[in-house]
C-alpha cells in the first residue's frame, strides 16, 4: 500500500527550504515549471510585503525525477533563500558566530514567540520565528505542487476564491480595505474556499475517527498558519431544517446525482461524487507596524512588540497554500485506494 508522505526543513532566514517526499510511485510526470508557477502563485497578491519583492522562489529537484518522470524513489525539492546573503552570520550554525544581532525578547501577541520560548527554553525569541514563520509555507506550496501534478493525471482539478476580505466582499472593496489598514499600520484576514472537482467516489472511511476524510482535511487546514476556522459544505447548517439542508438523490442516465452540495462532497467520512468544497478563515496578520503591548522576557517589563518586516494582507497566497494542503490529503488517499509501484498500473486500477 502506497503511502505519501514527506518532512520539510528549513528557516525564514536561513540558506534554503526542503522537502524530501517518499511514497510516490514511478512513472507520474512531475514539470519544474508547474511547481515555480505555484510558487509565483503564492508570492501574489494585494497587500504582500517587502519579503516578496527580494525572493522569487524557483524550486530545484535534486532527487527522485529523471527526464520529467518520477523514478519511485525519494523526491528532493529545494527552494534557496535569496535574503541569507545577509544573514549568514546572524544564521550561523558556528558558535564563535554568536552575536545578539537580531535578537528579540520581546513577545508579539498572536505568534509563536511566547510558548516556543517556555516549551523550548529559548531566551532569543529569533530562534522560534525563524521556523513558525509562514516563510516556510513556500516548500509546503511545492510539494502541494507534485501532489497537483499527479491528481491531475487522475483529471482531479482545483480551484480557489476570495470570499471576503475584512468587510470587503468584492475585489474593489478587498484593495480599498487593504489600503485603508495599510494606511494605519494595521493588517487584515480573511475568508476563502477551495474547491476539488471529479473526485472519486469513497476516499477516506467511516471505520474509525481518524481515518475519516474530513477530518484530516480539517487538520491539515487548520494547521496553516493563521486559520483559525474550517468547514466543509454549506456552513450555514446550523440555520436550516434538515429537509433543507440535506442533499437528496436522483436517478438519471442510469446514474445517481444531486442538485444541490450541502455536504460539501463528504459524506460519512468519505467523497460522496460531488465537488470538495472547503472554506477557511485566516484570521489578520499578528505582525503590526502598529505594535500592540506585550512583555520583554528578559526583564519582565511592559512594552510594545518586536517588529519584523510583514504583510498587510496574505488572504490570496494562504488559499494558495490551502490548495496545496488538501492536495497532500487527497493524494495520499488515492495512492492507499489504487496502490501500485508505478503509474500505469495504479491509473488502470482507477479507470476500471
Amino acid at each position: 500500500m502506497n503511502k505519501f508522505r514527506f518532512l520539510t526543513a528549513g528557516e525564514s532566514h536561513g540558506k534554503c527550504l526542503t522537502a524530501i517526499i517518499e511514497g510516490l510511485p514511478s512513472g507520474f510526470e512531475i514539470n519544474p515549471d508547474f511547481i515555480n508557477e505555484e510558487l509565483k502563485r503564492r508570492q501574489m497578491g494585494y497587500g504582500r510585503g517587502a519579503r516578496m519583492q527580494i525572493e522569487c522562489d524557483t524550486v530545484e529537484i535534486t532527487s527522485g525525477v529523471r527526464f520529467g518522470k518520477t523514478l519511485g524513489s525519494p523526491v528532493t525539492l529545494v527552494i534557496q533563500n535569496k535574503d541569507y546573503e545577509n544573514w549568514q552570520k546572524i544564521m550561523s550554525i558556528y558558535t564563535e558566530d554568536l552575536n545578539s544581532e537580531k535578537s528579540f525578547t520581546k513577545c508579539r501577541p498572536g505568534h509563536a514567540d511566547y510558548a516556543g520560548s517556555i516549551k523550548y527554553n529559548f531566551k532569543d525569541l529569533r530562534n522560534i520565528l525563524e521556523r513558525s514563520s509562514a516563510r516556510k509555507t513556500a516548500i509546503e506550496v511545492a510539494v502541494g505542487a507534485v501532489a497537483k501534478q499527479i491528481l491531475n493525471q487522475f483529471g482531479i482539478k482545483c480551484y480557489s476564491e476570495i470570499i471576503q476580505i475584512g468587510q470587503g466582499r468584492t475585489e474593489e472593496e478587498f484593495h480599498a480595505e487593504i489600503d485603508r489598514a495599510k494606511e494605519v499600520g494595521d493588517t487584515l484576514g480573511g475568508k476563502f474556499k477551495v474547491v476539488y472537482e471529479n473526485l472519486p467516489v469513497g476516499l477516506g472511511s467511516y471505520v474509525h475517527w481518524d481515518r475519516m476524510l474530513d477530518g484530516k482535511i480539517a487538520q491539515a487546514v487548520m494547521s496553516v498558519p493563521a486559520v483559525k476556522s474550517v468547514s466543509i459544505g454549506n456552513n450555514h447548517g446550523y440555520k436550516m431544517f434538515g429537509s433543507e439542508f440535506h442533499d437528496e438523490m436522483f436517478r438519471e442516465d442510469g446514474k445517481v446525482v444531486r442538485k444541490t452540495n450541502n455536504a460539501g462532497g463528504i459524506e460519512g467520512g468519505m467523497t460522496n461524487g460531488e465537488p470538495l468544497v472547503v472554506t477557511a478563515v485566516m484570521k489578520p496578520i499578528p505582525t503590526l507596524r502598529k505594535p500592540l503591548k506585550t512583555v520583554d522576557l528578559s526583564s519582565m517589563e511592559e512594552c510594545e512588540a518586536h517588529f519584523e518586516r510583514s504583510d498587510t494582507c496574505a488572504v490570496e497566497a494562504c488559499a494558495v497554500v490551502t490548495e496545496a494542503r488538501i492536495a497532500y490529503v487527497l493524494l495520499d488517499e488515492i495512492l492507499m485506494k489504487f496502490s501500485g509501484d508505478n503509474s500505469d498500473e495504479i491509473l488502470e486500477k482507477y479507470r476500471k
